[in-house]
């Protein structure tokens, strides 16, 4: 692998790539510790030390930003407003004809609905902001510390305008950013942008489990976690790379005196098809009940009942609905993202057919039945991967974002391996050796 990173830097367009890719990531990491105007970065600080981030309410919020969401800097939305805005619009393609008829356009359409995109992430941004600001100023950002309500000092509405259109623009350079590394870097640019939030604060998590630790200075508990951890690794990487191939055979067309066609190939149905989407559904989804609770700040049963079952993570009410809905998002996710019916109608349209399996009607069947089968290994491996290193390091001070469990480590795993495919890819095209030989 060292061999190939080597081939890799003397190439010259190859070297340009990962040097451009590089800087980018600099600068991202360099944005995401600039304070917003007008907030008191000494008490922000204060607050941060005291509470840590993996126990704030915004956890997960606050991992895709790379920690920058409770310091309050300039990305600190990070890609979140942009992440949300792309699955709202995956959801509304399946909804709106108008939005369907675009996708099938090809690479107009697909631009035009890329433009939609970014229309939505700066209108998510303005709304985060708002909200953000809004906790800020509350001190309900920062649960109970001392020095909460001095976070923003200045009250003013022009003070509350300019944070907001400071996070509002620093989340369209993040997406500029992002945009760029696609186009002029190497891999997917907003997935590398997201992997490098995550990946920053492994350290300070890893190192935080070392200092809780109670034998042998809690080196027994980090060697027990780097070990869980790479256990877990390679679990994702396994599960990641395993598919189900239909094979799929065309038959010979006569196109005058030419015959085109008569080619094998094959539809590949991964394991889990629906990626770390559920995960993220789930998480959001029960950060809602906690959110309520603090923002409504009632003593009342309800409340209460809320704040013992859903707040700390690790209560079994709270493990089994985070997997039943881990469950039903994987189901719900495949069903909207892959319509069997219209790779049926593509494959009698182009002649294709499965062998042994009548084309049209009985190829939809096969294929849903098929992805029905393949599914529920890959929902309950996702509601393993989020829930076992929960219950597993609970005793080593970890929690729910932990590095390396759940939604992390499902996008750093898949993140990294469509980046070093891309690389090696891009070496094999020059007759050099790829990572795997």
């Amino acid at each position: 692998m060292l061999t190939a990173f080597a081939r890799a830097f003397k190439t010259p367009d190859l070297r340009k790539k990962l040097l451009f890719t590089l800087a980018i990531i600099v600068l991202y990491r360099l944005g995401s510790h600039i304070p917003v105007p007008g907030v008191s970065y000494k008490n922000v600080q204060i607050c941060v030390d005291q509470m840590g981030s993996s126990n704030s309410l915004f956890g997960l919020v606050n991992m895709f930003s790379g920690g920058a969401l409770l310091q309050i800097t300039i990305f600190a939305l990070g890609i979140m407003p942009y992440i949300t805005a792309s699955i709202i619009l995956q959801l509304l393609t399946v909804v709106i004809p108008k939005l369907e008829n675009l996708k099938k356009e090809g690479q107009s359409g697909t631009a035009k609905i890329t433009q939609y995109t970014r229309y939505l992430t700066v209108a998510l941004a303005i709304l985060q902001g708002t909200g953000l600001v809004a906790t800020a100023r509350t001190g309900a950002l920062f649960g109970t510390c001392p020095v909460r309500s001095e976070i923003v000092p200045d009250r003013s509405i022009f003070t509350t305008v300019v944070m907001v259109l400071t996070m509002t623009a620093g989340t369209c350079v993040v997406m500029w950013l992002g945009e760029l590394i696609t186009d002029r870097g190497i891999g997917n640019g907003m997935s590398i942008l997201m992997f490098i939030s995550i990946a920053a604060g492994f350290v300070g998590a890893l190192w935080t489990i070392k200092l809780q630790g109670k034998i042998a200075d809690g080196w027994v508990e980090f060697g027990v976690v780097i070990l869980v951890g790479l256990a877990m690794v390679a679990l994702v990487v396994f599960v990641e790379q395993a598919q189900r191939r239909i094979p799929v055979q065309y038959a010979k067309r006569m196109i005058g005196r030419r015959a085109y066609g008569g080619t094998s190939t094959y539809i590949p149905l991964k394991v889990n098809q629906a990626g770390v989407i559920p995960v993220i559904f789930a998480s959001s989804l029960l950060y809602i009940p906690a959110l309520i609770v603090q923002f409504s700040g009632s003593t009342a049963g309800w409340a209460t009942w809320i704040q013992k079952h859903f707040v700390k993570g690790d209560h079994p009410y709270y493990i089994a609905t985070y997997f039943l809905l881990i469950v039903f998002f994987a189901f719900f996710y495949v069903a909207i993202s892959f319509n069997p019916e219209e790779v049926a109608d593509n494959m009698k349209k182009y002649g294709g057919f499965i062998p042994g399996i009548r084309a049209g009607r009985p190829t939809a069947e096969y294929l849903s039945y098929v992805l029905n089968r393949i599914t529920w290994p890959g929902s309950l491996y996702l509601g393993l991967i989020a829930l076992v290193p929960t219950m597993a390091l609970a005793g080593f001070g970890a929690n729910q974002n932990f590095p390396f469990g759940g939604t992390s480590i499902l996008i750093i795993v898949g993140v990294g391996l469509e980046t070093v495919k891309q690389i090696e890819s891009q070496l094999q095209q020059r007759n050099y050796e790829g990572f795997l030989r």
